[in-house]
């Protein structure tokens, strides 16, 4: 049964943080909020059957959730500045980078949300060009 098309994109990922039940709701809870605090223009999506996407002029990130990890996958964190060395995961590819938070681990929120709005910056500037 998929009553998924009744419910709006930030309804949904409520109900994944909900349906998680451990550390992993907490986490994706915990990120999404300072996504949000740095970019309260933030729009949410729900795509690829399952996955929470924030976008501003286009994808910032994505929030996946996994086993042993949340995942946050940056669309374009190839191109952004990482001073405290927050990308941990996806490394190799030209385009995409992606930080992966396991239990327990403590997230650096500042930095967190430098890299969002760095992203957001990126969108923007893109939009600008002539």
């Amino acid at each position: 049964m998929d009553d998924t098309g009744a419910l709006t994109p930030s309804q949904l990922i409520d109900a994944r943080i909900q349906s998680l039940g451990d550390w992993r709701g907490q986490t994706l809870a915990r990120v999404r909020a300072l996504i949000h605090q740095a970019e309260p223009e933030v729009v949410e999506t729900w795509k690829w059957r399952g996955t929470p996407v924030w976008e501003r002029d286009g994808m910032i990130c994505t929030g996946e959730t996994y086993k042993a990890a949340v995942k946050l996958t940056f669309a374009k964190g190839a191109s952004l500045d990482d001073p405290k060395g927050l990308f941990n995961s996806s490394l190799d590819g030209n385009t995409r980078r992606a930080i992966d938070i396991h239990e327990g681990e403590a997230i650096d929120e500042e930095a967190l949300k430098a890299l969002v709005r760095a992203a957001v910056a990126l969108n923007t500037a893109k939009g600008k060009k002539r």
